[in-house]
């Protein structure tokens, strides 16, 4: 039986995805624990990959990766953790391409791939939910709203791109407040980096997210734009490896972290 949102924690939620009993976006999901974007590939990549994270810093911070090759734990994360069983959802990609969606990647881990755990936003959501500014997409019940941009990433060796965000409406004074909230989470993304018309990202519609879902906006609303986990699987496109996985979109690894570790002080 899955246990409730208020009480569960990180490990719980492990726990389910292991058995295949949570296959659900996680966020608003183990309050107070920090969540990963995961990225997994081949070791004679990997190295081109830790490059793109440390010249991307915003929209790729990166907290742990494997320690040797073949490893499935994250010891930085947590000391229990199957890198190959414990998301909700996976995406395998093939010479660039989204191949096949699954709960485990047991069927096609490899003993010399290297796994990379990045910052979420989700964790910074709980700072901002808990000073009072709502969430659009928890009160919602859905996966929070994310976009392509026009914003060029830097490369490292294949892997290249355009940024991707997640966007949160909220009004005028609310996007203030998270501005200063979310500059002391520089390692789940940090400050957002636009506020206000979309075009200038070069997004379109903001009822038509490339990942995620739709939320509502209000006249008094502005929509406010954080670097995202996601703009690796951008990467991938462009990099065209033989075989790579990453997380479905709002589906995270759960860690042992608390959010509130990874808060600098001002």
């Amino acid at each position: 039986m899955v246990v409730t949102s208020d009480s569960e924690s990180g490990l719980d939620i492990r726990r389910l995805c292991r058995t295949g009993d949570f296959v659900e976006p996680t966020s608003g999901r183990a309050p107070g624990y920090v969540q990963c974007n995961i990225v997994m590939m081949p070791a004679d990549s990997a190295h081109h990959f830790l490059g793109f994270c440390e010249h991307n810093p915003r929209p790729c911070p990166l907290l742990a990766m494997s320690e040797a090759p073949g490893s499935v734990a994250l010891t930085a994360l947590a000391t229990d953790i199957d890198i190959r069983t414990d998301l909700p959802q996976y995406r395998i990609w093939r010479d660039g391409m989204l191949t096949e969606r699954c709960d485990n990647v047991t069927h096609v881990w490899e003993d010399d791939w290297i796994a990379f755990a990045l910052g979420c936003s989700f964790s910074f959501e709980e700072a901002l939910i808990g000073a009072g500014i709502a969430v659009r997409n928890i009160i919602e019940g859905v996966n929070v709203p994310m976009y392509r941009t026009n914003i060029p990433c830097t490369p490292a060796g294949p892997f290249a791109g355009n940024m991707v965000v997640s966007m949160r409406p909220m009004p005028a004074a609310d996007a203030i407040e998270a501005i200063q909230i979310c500059a002391r989470f520089p390692s789940v993304h940090g400050a957002p980096i636009h506020i206000g018309d979309p075009g200038h990202l070069g997004i379109d519609d903001l009822g038509r997210p490339d990942f995620g879902d739709p939320v509502t906006l209000h006249s008094t609303d502005m929509p406010v734009f954080w670097a995202c986990g996601v703009t690796p699987q951008v990467a991938l496109e462009a990099a065209k490896l033989p075989m790579a996985i990453t997380h479905e979109p709002g589906h995270m690894l759960v860690t042992d972290l608390k959010n509130t570790d990874l808060a600098i002080s001002r």
